[in-house]
């Protein structure tokens, strides 16, 4: 059965995009990373929330890169949470109005895989309602010092979590955590 996995890219001040949901950043932090490159092997779909798919692009102007989940290196069926469908047919792409008709589908298209949760806001709503599994985060060597935050939720409850695993990168520190 597949497990649910929100994995993104921070700064040490905990921003997973800049403000406006600016991308740029995270470009001069994509080196190679072989711990993730592993992971992403073992995802079957992506769980999106809308701001993140119609949002910014850290390979912008990259050929054979921008536009696809992580610059190309994945591709399968995702599912895309949002009230407001375009109007055109997005190939490979499913839009889906609510979080639990968007993770049952996602489990079911991942099979065996991981779902993997793109976008602050979802990750925060699979939290909520206790689908969330597991949490890899890449800490990158920089403070944005405002943005999108990995995590918000004024008013929120403590989450135990368990380490996984810790590991190091060129570029970064993978940090893979399971909800308790």
């Amino acid at each position: 059965m597949a497990k649910i996995l929100y994995s993104a890219t921070m700064s040490l001040d905990g921003f997973i995009a800049g403000p406006g949901g600016d991308m740029s950043w995270l470009t001069e932090h994509l080196g190679p990373n072989p711990p993730i490159d592993e992971v992403i092997g073992k995802i079957g779909a992506l769980l999106v929330g809308n701001r993140t798919f119609r949002g910014d692009d850290p390979h912008k102007g990259v050929p054979d890169k921008e536009g696809k989940p992580f610059g190309g290196g994945w591709s399968g069926p995702q599912f895309v949470l949002t009230h407001h469908a375009p109007a055109t047919p997005v190939p490979g792409v499913t839009f889906v109005a609510d979080l639990d008709s968007g993770v049952a589908a996602a489990k079911a298209a991942a099979g065996d895989k991981y779902v993997n949760v793109l976008g602050a806001e979802v990750a925060r709503q699979c939290l909520d309602a206790g689908v969330l599994d597991e949490i890899l985060v890449c800490v990158a060597p920089v403070m944005l010092g405002d943005g999108v935050r990995l995590f918000d939720h004024p008013g929120g409850t403590n989450v135990k979590l368990e380490r996984v695993s810790l590991t190091h990168a060129p570029g970064a520190t993978n940090l893979w955590l399971r909800v308790v």
